[in-house]
């Protein structure tokens, strides 16, 4: 049995977020399912592993851990030594690392995550889809992809010429929206596309959707 768990479901993103980081570091673990529909993760004994109850929860060992980024981060410096390199050692290249992840968490996903639930998450329950709040998140992702738009111009990826944890963090939103109609935000940009088409191709990530399947 696996060192580590990951409690949660398939289709989260902030889940995925995980997997991803695990799939791209060649980590075994044991996937732990919460049926969020009938509520596992509001009580025990998910609820222990993480009291604000959301997924996913996470263990290696004696080591327990909720918040998506905080566990992608502690799998990128815990097990800096196997598979795909997301973090680096030199403290600047570091800090345009950990810059660019905030933007993700303070800028890109705010919009991208309700687009992803209006479009996406909504007609998988054949609920409506408020196109108020599409339009207006829309206009406010297309302002973040105009700023990515210049910077990958400049650089292969967000933090530079190498794939980090700064561009892993887009994946799960970026993988449901370009099955919406908010593809365009990131058709029309010429860089942002040829980076999302770089991104999505990664074996690691490949293998994050084939759960779904």
């Amino acid at each position: 049995m696996a060192a580590i768990k990951v409690h949660g479901n398939v289709i989260s993103t902030a889940a995925m977020r995980v997997f991803a980081t695990l799939y791209e570091k060649d980590i075994e673990f044991e996937l732990v399912p919460i049926d969020m529909r009938a509520g596992e993760h509001k009580k025990e004994p998910f609820i222990s592993l993480n009291p604000f109850g959301q997924v996913p929860a996470f263990e290696d060992g004696d080591l327990k851990l909720f918040e998506s980024r905080a566990i992608t981060q502690y799998i990128a410096h815990e097990y800096a030594d196997k598979g795909t390199p997301l973090v680096i050692r030199d403290s600047k290249k570091m800090a345009i690392i950990s810059l660019w992840s905030e933007v993700e968490a303070q800028k890109f996903d705010p919009a991208a995550t309700k687009l992803t639930y209006e479009l996406a998450i909504k007609p998988m329950f054949k609920m409506t889809t408020d196109a108020a709040v599409v339009e207006e998140n829309e206009a406010k992702l297309a302002v973040v992809l105009d700023v990515y738009e210049t910077r990958l111009a400049q650089s292969k990826y967000l933090a530079g010429e190498s794939f980090t944890l700064a561009d892993l963090h887009h994946l799960p939103t970026i993988h449901y929206l370009m099955g919406t109609q908010s593809k365009k935000l990131f058709e029309s940009r010429p860089h942002v596309l040829a980076w999302v088409v770089d991104i999505t191709a990664r074996p690691a990530w490949n293998k994050v959707v084939a759960q779904q399947k």
